[in-house]
């Protein structure tokens, strides 16, 4: 985790700036808002949407699922492998924090439940899975206010407040990431997969939606992603030529 890696924009030669997240631990009373932890267009894509469909499948409304996984992302970037910036406690997607919720607290922690299911703790599944077993296991963790909240705004709150307890947290930016993952995944009536079909993306960056096919240079990484389908993609994945070019 956090080496350099080599992209390629053909023609051009990119070397990426390692992406480390700063999300604060679950436990921990404070969010260390590192400017690299906030929305990248890598960011809105393969995790960001399978955590938005997770929840979704579970029977959250819609702007509710874009709520928990908004956060989830100034947390870690939705990276189930992440480390705490700077050498702090927290794990994961949410990060849990070493000695409490990761790995110590009593039938509440990531490694004692994936060992429950055989499965390991940096998995995303297993962390989704996890989540959403504390979510309806433990009431203070919020489920309740979480499904009775009425709007993105506050259900992003509920989930920083009652689930994620950080303390000093980065409200603005875990509500921008929250639209932006609505914006990306929206859909009404439940399950059923975002994007596809031509269908375009966000671009925090820019600041505006971009069509199907636009190459963007993040500004928070410097890495390029390409819109496809809906979801943003790592440049070097995706052989199709871009439909404009937007470097920084």
């Amino acid at each position: 985790m956090n080496q350099l890696t080599l992209r390629r924009l053909a023609p051009l030669v990119l070397i990426a700036i390692p992406a480390v997240a700063a999300g604060c631990s679950s436990n921990a009373g404070s969010d260390s808002s590192d400017p690299n932890v906030a929305t990248t267009e890598s960011g809105i894509s393969n995790n960001e949407g399978t955590a938005y469909e997770f929840f979704v499948q579970k029977g959250l409304k819609d702007f509710q699922a874009a709520a928990i996984v908004g956060n989830l992302q100034q947390e870690s970037n939705v990276d189930p492998t992440i480390l705490q910036y700077g050498g702090g406690p927290g794990r994961g997607i949410a990060q849990w924090s070493t000695g409490g919720r990761w790995n110590s607290d009593y039938h509440d922690n990531v490694a004692w439940y994936a060992a429950t299911r055989g499965g390991s703790e940096w998995s995303l599944n297993t962390q989704l899975d996890f989540i959403w077993y504390e979510l309806e296991t433990f009431g203070s963790f919020g489920l309740t206010r979480l499904r009775d909240s009425t709007s993105l705004a506050e259900a992003t709150v509920t989930f920083q407040t009652d689930y994620e307890i950080c303390g000093q947290c980065d409200q603005t930016n875990r509500i921008a990431d929250a639209e932006a993952v609505l914006t990306a995944y929206g859909h009404s009536g439940g399950g059923g997969g975002g994007g596809g079909g031509g269908a375009g993306c966000y671009s925090n960056t820019l600041g505006r939606a971009m069509p199907d096919n636009a190459c963007v240079q993040s500004r928070y990484n410097g890495n390029w992603f390409q819109c496809a389908n809906g979801y943003w993609t790592d440049r070097w994945t995706d052989p199709a030529a871009c439909d404009g070019v937007y470097p920084l």
